[in-house]
């Protein structure tokens, strides 16, 4: 790629003397004599660094940074000057100037000097393209699916996304709870700035309030330095709280204040800390019912759900299932270097006609033990576990056995002998794993 240098001057001298040295060294150069022009190239051209006299005929150079930062961020902006002073210098730098130099100085200055400016804003190009894959990955767009039911819950998350407002996400374990928590965050304002997830299932109450507030060196036993909380991690951004009515009552009230006035106190502090983060919650218990019996605080339930939505079980939504398969296929596929692989009819007959409790999550882990279980390029109905088929169509105890025996060698051969692994892709406690091995003198 060629690394455009705009100058932007209404001296033609200048500016030929300038693209003269700029380009001997291999730079592309394009000119403008006045700011409306310089916009106009800057829109239509691959431009990585401006070079602008400070006086021009139709605006301040030091003020038109931002501008030009507006419409391009990635560009570094250098300043001329025939009368720098102290204050156009500190200006011209506030408003994102990679510098502010003097006409007149060695000219051999200008080279290094774009030559880092250059640098700086390739970094800053690959920086915006990872923000955008990320926001891609993250995007509503992303969310597969086109049931009206679906539907119903994305347009509501939209709108409520380009808010600061508290979203309470409410469905069966496996719906994607997650998944539109990250896609509201990348709508947001906050898009910039970090996205923190938290289980509040996976610790005990101690642990968990740690993990959310952090603590001061000295709070307890093992505390031998100051610990950041999610809470601060997640400053100016967004804090997903998943699983929220797994957390104790003790803590609820503490989360109340941070929903209220945005400060709390670490364990082992006496000082308030302050932070910026909104809040989005999900949970698959019912709260409203446990906050009319004491089991959940009514006061947290109320705020938490201020926007409250609903995500529809993948049995609500039968006709995205064959969607959702077919995109769990490709990244499977992809992974283990195949490709053209299809799902015959009776595969997608028995994945519709399925009634999925453990809903997307339950569909992704289907595909991947057929794509693992495959010898060809078709996924039939035999590679699909023994409680999607018939009762008619079950093998004898003693068939169902030796399948059971032959399943398990070939997803531990798939995962390299990694029995927690194999566990996770069979579905099944590590403990049932090891004795299934005995139990099938499986070597």
């Amino acid at each position: 790629m060629e690394h455009i240098v705009l100058i932007i001057d209404d001296e033609s001298k200048i500016r030929s003397l300038l693209s003269r040295i700029i380009e001997l060294e291999g730079y592309q150069v394009i000119q403008a004599a006045t700011a409306k022009e310089g916009v106009k190239l800057l829109k239509t051209n691959d431009v990585m660094v401006v070079i602008s006299d400070v006086k021009l005929p139709d605006a301040n150079g030091v003020e038109l940074v931002s501008v030009l930062k507006k419409i391009r961020p990635y560009v570094e902006v250098i300043n001329l000057t025939a009368f720098g002073t102290i204050a156009d210098g500190v200006t011209a730098m506030r408003n994102g100037a990679f510098d502010y130099i003097t006409k007149g100085d060695d000219n051999d200055k200008i080279i290094p000097l774009v030559h880092r400016a250059l640098e700086k804003a390739k970094l800053q190009v690959r920086v915006f393209d990872l923000e955008k894959m990320v926001g891609l990955k993250h995007s509503f767009e992303s969310i597969i699916g086109t049931s009206p039911a679906i539907k119903e819950a994305i347009e509501l998350a939209q709108k409520v996304a380009v808010t600061d407002t508290t979203v309470l996400l409410l469905g069966q374990t496996g719906t994607g709870k997650e998944v539109f928590a990250q896609a509201i965050h990348y709508a947001s304002s906050r898009r910039l700035k970090p996205f923190v997830a938290l289980n509040c299932s996976s610790f005990n109450p101690e642990l968990l309030e740690s993990e959310l507030f952090g603590y001061k060196e000295g709070a307890f036993t093992g505390a031998n330095k100051d610990k950041k909380g999610l809470l601060e991690e997640a400053n100016e951004g967004t804090l997903f709280l998943d699983e929220i009515g797994e957390m104790n009552i003790d803590l609820q009230a503490k989360l109340l204040r941070v929903l209220e006035n945005q400060s709390f106190i670490k364990i082992g502090s006496t000082q308030t800390s302050k932070v910026n983060v909104r809040i989005i919650a999900a949970t698959n218990r019912d709260l409203k019912a446990e906050s009319e019996t004491g089991q959940f605080r009514a006061d947290l339930f109320y705020r938490l759900s201020v926007f409250s939505i609903r995500l529809p079980s993948l049995s609500q939504r039968k006709g995205d299932v064959v969607q959702i398969a077919k995109y769990y296929l490709k990244e499977f596929t992809a992974k283990v270097n195949q490709s053209d692989v299809t799902m015959d009819q009776k595969f997608i007959e028995f994945l519709t006609n399925h009634h999925w409790k453990g809903n997307i999550r339950e569909l992704k882990n289907i595909i991947e033990r057929a794509v693992i279980l495959a010898t060809g390029n078709t996924l039939g109905a035999d590679l699909l576990p023994y409680e999607f088929h018939d009762q008619e169509l079950q093998p004898s105890s003693m068939d169902m056995a030796a399948m059971e025996r032959q399943h398990i060698i070939r997803v531990l051969s798939h995962a390299r002998g990694n029995k927690t692994e194999t566990s996770r892709l069979l579905g099944i406690g590590l403990t049932t794993l090891y004795r299934k091995i005995e139990e099938y003198q499986i070597s």
